[in-house]
């Protein structure tokens, strides 16, 4: 770190710091993975799914990480997450160390910072839209603003339905508004069109194109869909527990003219 940068992190708040660097044309690491390694077993059942990763992701960034199944995204898209722990590495979150916290400051951690999308929705089904949602805007003191997210997402008018009531698309807007509502610093998507079908998932590949650019959330997608890596900012191949690729993306493809989901 220069002197510079130095003086600017101990005068100014955390809450510019961002910004002055941004300003000077410098990059905010926002999540910061090193020599992460994690396995599962013992003896003869011993698996080493993650074997050393390291990475860097700027914040605001759409970032992926693909691989076959099996690789070891989902398990370091977990480990960032604070679903699961690591067995030697560090995991910074916005200049924050995570690796060792535990019961209430673990929860702490993820109530403040993370919202989640999963493949299979999880939502409470005796709940209405809107009761789903509320379920996570409790959970923080700076929720986003519930009647626009609603418009925003395009559920306004499903907001009183239960989730046998909707399409697979809307469920998942649900589940992406659920995430949403806390103002998350960062939303981890576990295969979030993998259970959609091909106009369903460009749908909702658009509508996080449009949240990534009005919210600014850093976003990281865990994915086997060879085609969602063309519009995101940074793209991280993950094969056999190791990194294999790790670039930026130079030019964007939009959602909506993605081809081949």
């Amino acid at each position: 770190m220069s002197i510079f940068a130095y003086i600017i992190k101990r005068i100014f708040p955390r809450t510019f710091l961002g910004l002055i660097i941004v300003i000077l044309g410098g990059r905010v690491m926002f999540v910061e993975v090193s020599n992460i390694k994690k396995s599962y077993g013992e003896g003869g059942s011993y698996v080493q799914v993650l074997k050393g990763v390291s990475a860097q992701i700027e914040k605001g960034e759409m970032c992926v990480i693909q691989g076959t199944s099996g690789s070891g995204k989902s398990t370091l898209l977990n480990c960032i997450g604070g679903l699961d722990t690591v067995d030697s590495g560090s995991i910074k979150i916005d200049g924050k160390e995570i690796c060792g916290l535990k019961g209430e400051k673990l929860s702490d951690y993820r109530r403040a910072t993370h919202g989640f999308i999963f493949q299979f929705y999880n939502l409470i089904p005796n709940l209405t839209v809107r009761e789903n949602i509320q379920v996570c805007e409790y959970l923080t003191k700076d929720p986003l603003d519930m009647n626009e997210l609603l418009e925003v997402l395009g559920l306004t008018e499903h907001q009183n339905k239960f989730p046998s009531q909707l399409s697979g698309g809307q469920q998942q807007r649900c589940a992406i508004a659920r995430a949403l509502i806390k103002n998350p610093k960062l939303l981890l998507c576990d295969e979030p069109t993998g259970a959609l079908d091909s106009k369903t998932s460009r749908d909702i590949l658009v509508l996080m194109e449009e949240i990534n650019r009005k919210y600014g959330t850093t976003m990281l997608i865990v994915t086997h869909n060879n085609s969602i890596k063309n519009m995101v900012d940074h793209v991280i191949y993950i094969k056999d527990g190791e990194i294999s690729k790790n670039y930026k993306n130079e030019i964007k493809v939009p959602a909506s003219e993605l081809e081949d989901l």
